[in-house]
């Protein structure tokens, strides 16, 4: 399975009975909220990135996300500085002020063993290889796939809520991604993306929901 193979509109898959095609504003709020409570690595040294390295050759499935500066004027954009990598085992931060992530990431975007699986993954993807050169392979984008299944709502926090029955708490989501020391509120949010994002996968594929 590789990116191209969801990103053609040519197949329509029904959700099966019971699961609901949308939540509202009000059931949402009532959802209990989670937050990811797991291992954390803020890649910092070597020896982390040669740890990250090890867990993704050994994993089948990682969510991934990425975080970008906020921009407050209009006209102004801003490049991802953050890519957050999601196994069984753990969530990786990779801030981009440190160059040596980069062969990294581009290892594991290109292993097509791995399914690679998010929301909103082509604009990514598009972003990231402003930044560094890569090919990637076996990415899944569970917008598309949601989309395909009649939903209109198709970012994490809604598909989190129909899938997986909680909510994601917004917070930090326009703090500064840049800022050299990250605060714990925005460790925690951005390790909560990539974590459900890797959920979702794999509850969309226990639904039968993937080709």
């Amino acid at each position: 399975m590789h990116d191209t193979d969801l990103m053609t509109p040519a197949t329509t898959f029904t959700l099966q009975d019971g699961i609901v095609r949308s939540i509202s504003r009000e059931e949402m709020a009532n959802l209990p909220i989670r937050r990811y409570e797991g291992r954390v690595c803020l890649v910092a040294t070597p020896h982390d990135l040669e740890h990250a390295l090890a867990d993704f050759r050994q994993e089948s499935v990682v969510g991934l996300d990425t975080e970008t500066r906020p921009a407050f004027r209009k006209g102004e954009s801003h490049l991802p500085c953050l890519v957050q990598a999601a196994t069984a085992r753990a969530v990786y931060l990779f801030q981009f002020r440190r160059l040596d992530v980069f062969p990294v990431l581009a290892e594991l975007l290109a292993e097509p063993r791995v399914v690679k699986t998010g929301v909103g993954l082509a604009h990514d993807l598009r972003r990231l290889k402003l930044l560094f050169s890569f090919t990637e392979k076996n990415v899944v984008d569970l917008g598309v796939v949601a989309r395909r299944c009649g939903l209109s709502q198709t970012g994490v926090r809604n598909l989190a809520g129909i899938f997986l029955g909680f909510r994601i708490p917004k917070g930090t989501s326009t703090s500064n991604w840049a800022a050299r020391h990250l605060s714990a509120a925005q460790v925690t949010y951005a390790a909560t993306d990539a974590w459900a994002c890797r959920e979702l996968f794999l509850r969309f594929q226990s639904l039968g929901l993937l080709p």
